[in-house]
Parts: C-alpha cells; sequence; structure tokens
C-alpha cells in the first residue's frame, strides 16, 4: 500500500522540476494526480513518464477563468482533488533587481504569477475542497520569503513573502471545514528556474555557501515532506512553514 492511497491530486508546475518530482512521487504514493501546467506537450510527456495514475491539465494559473475550468472539469470527470500543490512559480533573473532598479512589467509580471496564480489556485482548491469534504493543500515558498536572503529579487522575494502570508490566513479561516494549508521552504534548489545561477560558478558557490548542509537542494530533496503533508500522518498540521533547505533559514 502507498502512504496516499485514495488520494487526488492537482499539482501546478508540474511538468517539470520540483512539480514533476513531487507528481511523480504521489503517483508512486498511490495518488491520482493531475499534472498541471501552461505547456501543454510538457504535461503530456510527463504523464507519459508518470504513468496511467495520471493525466494532463493545460492551465495558466494566473487565468481565473482557466483556473476555475480546470477545477471544475476535474470533479465532472470524478477527479475533485483532495489535494492541491500550488507549486507554478517564475523567477525573472536577469530582470529582477533591487527595488530601485526594478522595472514595473518585471514586477507585475512576477506577482501575477506567483501571487495572484498561486492565490487563484487555493481559492479554487478550497471552493472543490468545501464541496468534497476537506483536503490538504500546499504551497511553495521561498527562503526569500522570510529573510534577506532575496535581496537581489525584489519581485520574487515580495511574491513568496506573500504566500507564506495567504497559507496562514487561509489554514485559520477554513480549519473548521477540514481544509489544512501549509507552505513547504526549500532552499535553492537546480531547476530550469534558475539556470541563470547555477551555469555561473561563482554565483553559484555564493549561495552554497549559505547552506550550511553544504550543497544545492535537489527536487527530489523535497518530496518526501510534500507526501507527508498530502497524506493523513499530517492530518494534526495546518499553517505551518516547513524548511527542507539544508538549514539555510536557520542562519
Amino acid at each position: 500500500m502507498g502512504r496516499l492511497d485514495g488520494k487526488t491530486a492537482f499539482i501546478t508546475g508540474a511538468a517539470n522540476g520540483i512539480g514533476y518530482a513531487v507528481a511523480a512521487r504521489f503517483g508512486a504514493e498511490g495518488a491520482r494526480v493531475a499534472v498541471a501546467d501552461r505547456d501543454a506537450d510538457a504535461a503530456a510527456k510527463a504523464v507519459a513518464r508518470i504513468g496511467d495514475r495520471a493525466r494532463a491539465v493545460t492551465v495558466d494559473i494566473a487565468d481565473e477563468t482557466a483556473v476555475a475550468a480546470a477545477f471544475a472539469d476535474l470533479a465532472a470527470a470524478g477527479w475533485a482533488p483532495d489535494t492541491v500543490v500550488a507549486n507554478a512559480a517564475v523567477q525573472l533573473l536577469g530582470q529582477d533587481a533591487q527595488v530601485a532598479d526594478l522595472d514595473v512589467d518585471v514586477w507585475r509580471r512576477t506577482i501575477d504569477v506567483n501571487l495572484t496564480g498561486t492565490f487563484l489556485t487555493v481559492k479554487h482548491a478550497v471552493r472543490t475542497m468545501l464541496k468534497y469534504g476537506g483536503g490538504s493543500i500546499i504551497l511553495t515558498g521561498s527562503p526569500t520569503g522570510l529573510s534577506g536572503e532575496g535581496n537581489e529579487f525584489a519581485a520574487y522575494s515580495t511574491s513568496k513573502a506573500g504566500i507564506h502570508g495567504l497559507t496562514r490566513t487561509t489554514a485559520a479561516a477554513y480549519a473548521p471545514n477540514g481544509i489544512r494549508v501549509n507552505t513547504v521552504v526549500p532552499t535553492y534548489t537546480e531547476t530550469g528556474l534558475v539556470t541563470t545561477l547555477s551555469d555561473d560558478p561563482e554565483a553559484r558557490a555564493a549561495i552554497i555557501s549559505r547552506i550550511p548542509l553544504g550543497r544545492p537542494g535537489t527536487p527530489a530533496d523535497v518530496e518526501g515532506i510534500m507526501v507527508f503533508l498530502a497524506g493523513d500522518e499530517s492530518a494534526f498540521a495546518t499553517g505551518g512553514l516547513f524548511a527542507v533547505d539544508g538549514g539555510m533559514t536557520a542562519l
């Protein structure tokens, strides 16, 4: 038996990186997995790798009509999710900057996807879970939203700080309805989101030097805590921030 037998999960940004790793692990643990991504081809390829317990959902999380339709279509197909991982995000490296140098269009694009997109995902996850008996919502945060670690990325850091606040308010509001909401905080994780940093030896070494365990994170490092928060073992956990950051936020 898997730890997530009987669960149905909806995971955004699940075609690649952390989202894909979590989707594949959830499938291996017995869950049905809706692989949500705005890249339809990449989502289809991810589903092919995960297997017949997965299905692709093409959605732009910054578009409320699209998000609402995705949840409605899943419910109509008997796939109303009891687990939602709001993971999709952008980090506009080379464009994001300290606040005095930040272009407003870069700010808006980052906030539209990372914060508004997460809000819309959570909003329609809650609406679905209110109809179907509760569930677990997991948001992907960042150390940049907790400390000065992201001082060069004002838009990204602010978006992640907002996500941490959204977790607390939503958890408090819907605990009586059996809906749990938590945030996982990975460290610098080498995925396609951060190739600008990972391809720069000096920048990469500087970041790793601030991680006490001495290495970057990998998508696989995040799977276990996500499984825990999705499953019944974490039934009393809500409103929390779960750091999987190699000790970065302990400094």
